[in-house]
C-alpha cells in the first residue's frame, strides 16, 4: 500500500514539474519595465506610435562609440519598445535574432547624419583592428528573408526603428536602422517601392542615437551638421560605434486588473505545482485513512513518515 501512495504522489506531481521546465523560454516576459525612468526620448508628433502599449516587449542596445577622433568613447544604453500586435512576424524576427545574441560585437556599419543610423548585419564584427572587418559588411544576413508587414499605425517618426532591405519589398533579414529624426519620405504611401517597414520605437537613449549619427563617417569626415550629406551610400564611421550587447529586458507595464492578475497565477506554473502538492496530500491522507478502516493492521497513518517520504 505504502508503495501505491508514493506511485501516486509521483504521477500527480511529474507533470507539474515538467510544466515548470518548459515554460522557462523568454522568462524576461514576467518582467514589467519602468516607464517613468525613460526621460530620453523621441519628438513625439501625435502618432499612435507616441505612447507605450501595455505588453509590448522592449529591448536594450548598450553601445561604445566616440563623437570625434580626440573624444573619449562613450557608453550608452538606448531603450526600444516593439510594437508586437502591429508588426507580429517582423517583431518576432527581430527577438529570435537578439536571443540568438548575433548582433553582440557588432558595430553600426551605415550613419547618415539627419536620417538614419544603420546596424544589425551580423558580419560587421571588426577583424584586427578596425575598420578592418569581413568583405561581407555591410550586405550581410543570416538567410531569413522576411515578408514585407506594414500597419497603418507604424510610420517613420523619429526613433522609429525599421528593417532595411534591398530593392526587394521581400527582402529584409538582420539588418534594421533607427531614424535619428522624422524619416516620412521612406514610408510607404510616399514611394513607388512599397517603402520600408517600421516595427518599434526609441524610448530612452535618443541622445545617443542623434550622438551616433553625427560621428566622422567615410563620406563626411567633419561629423559636423554643417556638411550634410543624405544621399550618402556608405557612411561608414571612422571611429568605431559599437554593439557591445542587445537584450531582452521586459515588457511595457500590463494595465492593473487584479481579476485576470488572479485568474493568471491559478494558471502559473507555480500555482500548479502548490495545487499538486496539496492535491497528492489530500489523496494520500484519504488513502490512509480508507486502508486504516478497510485493511486493519496493513497501514499504519503516520504523518511524520508520510511527509518524509513525499518530500525528501
Amino acid at each position: 500500500m505504502r508503495s501505491i501512495i508514493i506511485l501516486i504522489s509521483v504521477l500527480l506531481l511529474s507533470p507539474v514539474i515538467g510544466v515548470t521546465a518548459e515554460e522557462g523560454e523568454q522568462t524576461w516576459r514576467d518582467i514589467e519595465v519602468d516607464p517613468s525612468q525613460w526621460d530620453d526620448g523621441p519628438v513625439l508628433e501625435g502618432s499612435p506610435m507616441d505612447e507605450p502599449r501595455p505588453g509590448d516587449a522592449v529591448f536594450t542596445i548598450e553601445v561604445n562609440y566616440k563623437t570625434g577622433p580626440f573624444s573619449s568613447r562613450v557608453q550608452g544604453e538606448i531603450v526600444i519598445e516593439l510594437f508586437e500586435e502591429w508588426a507580429p512576424n517582423t517583431t518576432e524576427n527581430m527577438i529570435m535574432h537578439i536571443e540568438k545574441e548575433i548582433y553582440d560585437g557588432t558595430f553600426f556599419h551605415r550613419v547618415i547624419d539627419d536620417f538614419v543610423t544603420q546596424a544589425g548585419d551580423p558580419f560587421c564584427e571588426t577583424v584586427g583592428i578596425y575598420p578592418l572587418t569581413n568583405v561581407q559588411c555591410g550586405g550581410g544576413g543570416d538567410g531569413h528573408a522576411l515578408k514585407m508587414e506594414h500597419h497603418e499605425n507604424l510610420s517613420h517618426v523619429d526613433g522609429a526603428i525599421g528593417m532595411a532591405r534591398d530593392t526587394d519589398p521581400d527582402s529584409a533579414d538582420t539588418q534594421w536602422y533607427i531614424a535619428e529624426t522624422e524619416a516620412h519620405n521612406l514610408d510607404p504611401e510616399n514611394r513607388d517601392d512599397e517603402g520600408y517597414v517600421t516595427f518599434g520605437i526609441v524610448r530612452n537613449g535618443m541622445s545617443h542615437v542623434r550622438a551616433i549619427a553625427l560621428v566622422p563617417t567615410t563620406d563626411d569626415p567633419t561629423g559636423s551638421e554643417v556638411v550634410v550629406n543624405p544621399a550618402s551610400s556608405a557612411g561608414r564611421p571612422l571611429e568605431e560605434v559599437k554593439i557591445e550587447k542587445i537584450s531582452m529586458i521586459g515588457i511595457i507595464p500590463l494595465e492593473d486588473e487584479p481579476e485576470l492578475k488572479t485568474q493568471s497565477w491559478l494558471f502559473s506554473p507555480q500555482a500548479k505545482l502548490t495545487i499538486g502538492s496539496l492535491v497528492s496530500i489530500a489523496i494520500l491522507v484519504g488513502l490512509a485513512m480508507w486502508s486504516r478502516s478497510a485493511l486493519p493492521g496493513e497501514l499504519v497513518f503516520d504523518a511524520e513518515i508520510l511527509e518524509a517520504e513525499l518530500f525528501d
